[in-house]
């Protein structure tokens, strides 16, 4: 032990000594780990960052919320949601209205606003003070009075505003509460996340141990010299590979310490950092003890393991250095191991658990990443079956080619990298499509276009591009919105009913019902133009009722005479009730969103006064004719500056599961870190083996070789291990992400969405290229011949 400790130290000597060339070595080594040690910083921080900013979303919301016609006492205030979207980007709103002077502002806010005041995030100021912000501001008619503070706000680039209203009551939906400050534990995640945050986590942290290891053995060659020269002044076999262990023991330190030095520079930028939607409080950015030791370790195992494995190949001895004089085949056997050991998990998990079993994460994280893992071993044997009998052709092409065959296992191990990245991102792309189903489903139930208007091709009814919604029962509000809404930029047609549930008293008395509770049945109220959205109506006028069916027979249906219970939900012993009219006539409901149909109790503004409806919802649908690019922008203005509180969703897409999104963000976010750690990692490689060559790049300069011919040489010797990588990496992820499907009980959405995964590889390999020049040209000087 002593004999090793001692060549342990003498290893750590040579990483820190040997002058400027020892140094440069160390310096690339720690910048390659740095790196790495960087982004798994960023990773062991996730949690902290989603512990603040739940901690703030938290202490905001309100502490109980009752119906605005609670009793007022002191320190009570009235709210109502007024969020809105702007270009795709949510911004979060709040009317507020004090009961009295105690009355408690929220986090970050000094006092609530005053009527007609609002205070805003920075974000949102800037935003709205931009030059395209101007129908932003159109729909805030508030004045700007104050700042909302960092406790306020969930990320530096939020967009928040709390606005105070003098005309905020029940009627318009508000409601009640006392003060700030509560605790949610929140929904578990689903197996189906769970996995997908595994698996995600495999196919971001694989590549970075990958760079990782790939960067502990920079200035390999120079390392074997000088043990070989040791082992000519008496040191043995195993002192040489316990003084190679210290050396990259002492670049994995510096690489640490570089690491965390990148990472405290970083984090002090991470409110500036917007990807995806979503940035950091600083303070926030703060790695997890265990997880940050678990780094360490892994860093400084990863960084032995990897020197000692490059011993393998050659063959130290006291007169120097037999590195495969005459090239050996790679085996494959044993590089098949780790692939299909991972495959086999998958797979024979599927098989023996079924698909209704219930998820097992586990064997998916253990799989992918063995399968991932696996990748990088088959890369340099596929590329050298791929380079062995290439022979003629240019002369840049003939010296990368050589270079390939001679000592391509440097390169495959820097390309390793982007083959794990771009299966594993294969992989999840097919996984996330495969899901989307499943966390896929409709904002709201839609009505078509009104027959006065026109229809879509074919002659059926268009479903409507957005809905405005706004709480409460207001038939007024609702000729507004049809007033204004139809004058707005872009709308071709708009729809506006007072909507609710009521339930069917007569088909109660009949004993229909699960037993505890009347059926329900709908009820819209809206002018005749309106209620043709939702079914065929040839004849109508103000005081008609109309009992909207489907062509299918249902169990209970509205019909003539029905008595219905408006008030429905409220406890109330002697509930009003409406009966419908036995002039009522039959009409056949429209198809809605999704193939729904819209059925129930239609009845205009004269036969049913909209403010008996318990519970109801004014709503606007609004069709746009495609020709103004913010048309919907321009809905959400209008209908803004009418009523604060209405809430407009656009109808041309589905919404996803909050959960699904938020995952779907994060590996987004990580995804893009890794892309940018490959570009880095793969820069500082290409320099370290430009600088290996640097006397054979003089060497060949001197002879007369052109400085082009070079170049394009150093492009062709990383393109081709690039291509077979990418191919490598594509039939992998394919073949992973249809295995992990089939464990997951989803099927495949395409199989060609590798494209952009493939292209983005062969991008960053040419602009590692373009950048690896400007050292070429220097390394190829006369001065690259001198030597001591």
């Amino acid at each position: 032990m002593r004999a090793a400790r001692r060549s342990l130290a003498l290893g750590a000597r040579f990483a820190v000594s040997g002058g400027r060339e020892g140094w440069i070595r160390t310096a690339l080594t720690a910048l390659g780990v740095g790196l790495g040690v960087t982004l798994l910083l960023a990773a062991s921080s996730v949690p902290g960052i989603v512990d603040g900013r739940t901690a703030r979303s938290d202490a905001r919301a309100v502490t109980a919320s009752h119906p605005g016609g609670a009793p007022r006492v002191h320190g009570t205030f009235l709210f109502i949601d007024a969020s809105t979207e702007f270009h795709g980007q949510p911004v979060t709103g709040t009317l507020l209205r004090a009961d009295g002077a105690g009355a408690a502002p929220p986090p970050g806010v000094r006092a609530i606003p005053k009527p007609g005041t609002m205070v805003v995030s920075p974000a949102l100021r800037d935003l709205i003070n931009s030059p395209g912000g101007e129908l932003l501001k159109e729909r805030l008619p508030f004045t700007d009075a104050g700042t909302v503070a960092d406790p306020g706000l969930l990320d530096p680039g939020e967009l928040l505003y709390y606005a105070g209203d003098s005309a905020l009551s029940p009627d318009r939906g508000a409601h009640r509460a006392r003060g700030y400050g509560t605790h949610h534990s929140g929904e578990p995640l689903g197996p189906l996340l769970v996995a997908s945050i595994a698996l995600g986590c495999v196919v971001l942290l694989v590549p970075v141990m990958v760079f990782i290891g790939t960067a502990v053995r920079f200035g390999g060659e120079r390392r074997d010299r000088r043990l070989a020269a040791l082992r000519l002044v008496g040191a043995d076999a195993r002192a040489a590979r316990w003084m190679a262990a210290g050396e990259a023991l002492a670049g994995a330190a510096v690489g640490l310490a570089a690491g965390g030095v990148f990472f405290w520079v970083a984090r002090h930028f991470a409110g500036g950092i917007r990807l995806w939607g979503r940035s950091a409080f600083p303070s926030d950015v703060r790695p997890q003890p265990l997880l940050v030791l678990l780094v360490v370790v892994a860093v400084l195992v990863t960084s032995v393991a990897a020197a000692l494995l490059a011993l393998r190949s050659v063959s130290i001895e006291p007169l120097g250095v037999v590195r495969d004089a005459k090239p050996r085949s790679r085996r494959l056997w044993w590089r098949l191991v780790l692939p299909v050991a991972g495959v086999a998990t998958l797979v024979l998990t599927h098989r023996f658990a079924g698909r209704d079993a219930p998820l097992h994460v586990v064997p998916i994280v253990v799989g992918s990443a063995l399968a991932l893992i696996g990748l990088v071993g088959l890369l340099p044997w596929l590329v050298e079956k791929s380079v062995a009998r290439m022979r003629g052709g240019p002369v840049p092409w003939q010296l990368a080619i050589r270079r390939l065959q001679l000592s391509g296992g440097s390169t495959s191990r820097a390309i390793g990298g982007i083959t794990v990245a771009v299966a594993g991102a294969i992989l999840l792309q097919m996984v996330f499509a495969g899901m989307q189903d499943s966390f896929a489903h409709p904002d709201h139930s839609t009505g078509s276009l009104p027959a006065a208007t026109g229809r879509a091709a074919h002659g059926t009814p268009r479903e409507a591009d957005a809905t405005a919604e706004v709480s409460g029962p207001d038939i007024g509000l609702a000729r507004r919105l049809a007033s204004a809404l139809g004058r707005t930029e872009g709308v071709s047609a708009v729809s506006t009913t007072v909507e609710s549930y009521a339930s069917s008293l007569t088909a109660a008395a009949a004993g229909m019902g699960d037993g505890h509770s009347a059926p329900i049945t709908s009820v819209t109220v809206g002018d005749c133009a309106s209620l043709r959205a939702f079914a065929h109506i040839p004849v109508c006028r103000d005081g008609d009722t109309f009992v909207s069916r489907t062509s299918a027979r249902m169990a209970v249906e509205d019909r003539p005479g029905e008595v219905v219970a408006l008030d429905d939900g409220d406890g109330a012993s002697h509930p009003a009730t409406f009966t419908v009219p036995s002039s009522a006539r039959v009409v056949t409901a429209l198809r809605g969103w999704e193939g729904e149909s819209h059925s129930g109790v239609l009845a205009t503004p004269a036969a049913l006064d909209a403010a008996r409806l318990h519970g109801a919802r004014t709503v606007a649908r609004v069709w746009l004719h495609g020709q103004v690019p913010d048309a919907v922008e321009h809905v959400r203005t209008t209908a803004g500056r009418l009523e604060p509180t209405v809430r407009v969703s656009t109808l041309l897409n589905r919404a996803r599961d909050r959960q699904y999104a938020s995952v779907g963000t994060g590996l987004k976010i990580g995804g893009t870190a890794v892309m940018a750690l490959i570009a880095a990692s793969l820069l500082v490689s290409q320099v370290e083996q430009l600088r290996e060559r640097r006397r054979l790049l003089s060497v060949l300069v001197a002879f007369g070789t052109r400085r082009s011919t070079l170049a394009w040489s150093v492009l062709w010797q990383t393109a081709v291990p690039v291509v077979v990588g990418t191919v490598l990496a594509v039939a992998g992820g394919l073949v992973l992400g249809k295995v992990t499907l089939d464990l997951m009980a989803e099927p495949v959405k395409t199989w060609w969405m590798f494209w952009p995964y493939a292209g983005a590889g062969a991008a960053v390999v040419l602009l590692v290229t373009l950048a690896s020049m400007p050292p070429l040209w220097r390394l190829m000087r006369p001065e690259g011949l001198r030597m001591e």
